[in-house]
């Protein structure tokens, strides 16, 4: 058993070993309370576990269906003509700042959305801000779809739809991280970015069918399958089970316990869901001890500032490693090749971001956090440089197609890049954030985490155009230099917790353990000089 071990013997329990040597009688079959047997050992994959993050996942989907039907719209004939600006040859376009506006206002809306997310979900339960979260991004695709010729009313339907996306990704891994078993906690956090890929891939799939309309149903109907994603995951939620650890906050111990025993396909009464539920009952005792949590406690709380900050860097530098500039900016890379087909590219990006993310899957299941993170970051941040140097130097910016050599070189490491993204820091991020806080803070520090997320999604969003018009492939210098930040972060401030529970992730923070040596931390063993009541007093102190 981990660290917390010692709090789970001293649970009474019934029927204790009887005058005549006899074995008692405790609700714990005797087969299951071998020494070495630990939850996550004892743990199975079970139906109700998968279909749980999938269901949940779904709210990916729609982030990832939103964020990449965008891109297709403005080179749609009808929608130029009815939101975009005549030029002198009579052709509609968009201005950088309009397009920029109508782009950006999603995420400045999933901002607001991932900020308010947190208290929707202590108040209201994980499972019932899902579902009305879901249901509320069909009012903003009903501002979307009934736009005439006004842009300014389209851009705020996705300000509108941008509140539900935003509280999704907020609500859906906290979901799945306080629910799923130890064992594929990380693979089904991590679905949720899959989820996004596939939403990607399935927009441009969708684009491209509708294309070649010429009414406005060649983007009213991208835009109202939004409704579709919204009903199934808005009442596919109701179906799941309530996160056992919010239920125990709510004093549904029995609820929470049935809960982890039929996630981890085991007995109400088998030894694992027992420590699991003491465990949960230790860290709630010494949040009560400590009063009321304040909103300033993410800062002032035992080990907080550190997390909080960290789970801030994290989701900044998902945004940051610069997968989405290849979006952005793909198409014109593309066209150095003599591929002009805007939804070919698109759907040449996706594919592969689809493709790798389902690697992904396995590299999250089967290799360290840290490991993975931080070979992800080299991996991009020399794609970057390679990028820069041939994109500035080497291609023939008047007449791409008379550098073809260094057109390809920009098509390759342009998908190694999303590859390296799709594998590592896309699915990653999100399971690392979700296991980073403790319960008492998780539902704020969340939101302010994926928060920043949205800021820069925004930031990068918005300013592209700009800055690419200005200083043309050097703008891949940037990323790079932000990704080889990101290998030093991971290394010296990441600790590892694959396979650990969120009990015992929590501990190791505040015990200070290494996080370059965490991946060998013993949690059966209390380090020298501390002991339980120690970190109960730090709790209560603080």
């Amino acid at each position: 058993m981990h660290f917390l071990k010692h709090h789970t013997d001293q649970v009474e329990t019934p029927n204790a070993a009887n005058s005549n040597g006899a074995s008692p009688t405790t609700g714990v079959t005797q087969e299951q309370s071998t020494p070495d047997a630990t939850p996550v050992k004892q743990q199975k994959v079970t139906f109700l576990s998968i279909f749980l993050g999938v269901v949940a996942s779904i709210g990916g989907f729609m982030f990832g269906y939103v964020s990449g039907q965008i891109s297709g719209f403005f080179s749609m004939p009808d929608f130029a003509q009815r939101f975009g600006q005549s030029n002198a040859n009579g052709d509609y376009e968009f201005s950088a700042a309009r397009q920029g506006a109508i782009v950006g206002l999603l995420p400045v809306g999933c901002l607001l959305g991932a900020l308010i997310a947190g208290q929707l979900a202590d108040v209201l339960g994980r499972r019932l801000a899902i579902s009305l979260s879901a249901l509320w991004s069909c009012v903003g695709i009903v501002i979307e779809i009934s736009s005439q010729t006004a842009w300014a009313q389209f851009a705020v339907g996705r300000l509108v739809t941008g509140c539900s996306i935003g509280a999704l990704s907020v609500l859906v891994p906290m979901y799945q991280s306080e629910s799923s078993p130890a064992i594929i906690r990380g693979i089904l956090v991590s679905t949720y970015q899959l989820f996004i890929t596939l939403g990607i891939w399935t927009s441009y799939m969708v684009d491209w069918g509708t294309a070649d309309m010429t009414t406005s149903a060649s983007w009213r109907i991208p835009n109202g399958l939004g409704f579709l994603w919204s009903i199934i995951l808005g009442l596919g939620i109701l179906v799941l089970p309530e996160s056992p650890r919010h239920a125990y906050r709510k004093g549904r111990e029995e609820e929470a316990r049935n809960t982890i025993a039929r996630l981890a396909g085991v007995d109400p009464q088998h030894r694992s869901v027992h420590d699991q539920i003491t465990e949960i009952r230790v860290k709630l005792d010494e949040e009560k001890n400590s009063g009321k949590a304040s909103w300033f406690e993410i800062f002032t709380g035992p080990r907080m500032l550190y997390r909080t900050l960290l789970g801030i860097v994290l989701q900044a530098g998902q945004q940051l490693t610069g997968a989405n500039f290849f979006f952005y900016y793909g198409t014109t890379v593309f066209k150095s090749t003599g591929l002009s087909d805007s939804y070919v590219t698109q759907i040449i990006l996706g594919t592969v971001n689809v493709a790798t993310t389902i690697a992904g899957l396995w590299v999250v299941q089967n290799v360290g956090r840290r490991k993975a993170l931080i070979a992800g970051a080299a991996w991009m941040m020399v794609c970057f440089f390679i990028y820069a140097f041939v994109g500035h130097y080497a291609l023939d910016s008047a007449n791409p197609l008379n550098t073809p050599q260094a057109g390809s070189a920009l098509i390759v490491f342009s998908c190694l890049a999303i590859a390296a993204f799709a594998t590592t820091w896309g699915p990653l991020v999100w399971a690392v954030v979700a296991e980073l806080y403790p319960s008492r803070y998780r539902a704020p520090c969340m939101a302010l985490a994926t928060a920043s997320n949205w800021f820069w999604n925004f930031m990068i969003s918005f300013f592209t155009r700009f800055i690419t018009d200005a200083i043309d492939y050097f703008y891949g210098f940037v990323f790079a230099g932000c990704c080889a930040a990101l290998i030093l972060i991971v290394y010296f401030f990441v600790i590892e917790t694959k396979d650990r529970s969120l009990e015992e992730i929590d501990t190791m923070y505040l015990l200070h353990v290494n996080p370059i040596k965490s991946s060998q931390w013993d949690g059966s063993k209390v380090p020298e000089g501390v002991t339980a009541e120690s970190l109960h007093e730090e709790h209560v102190d603080v």
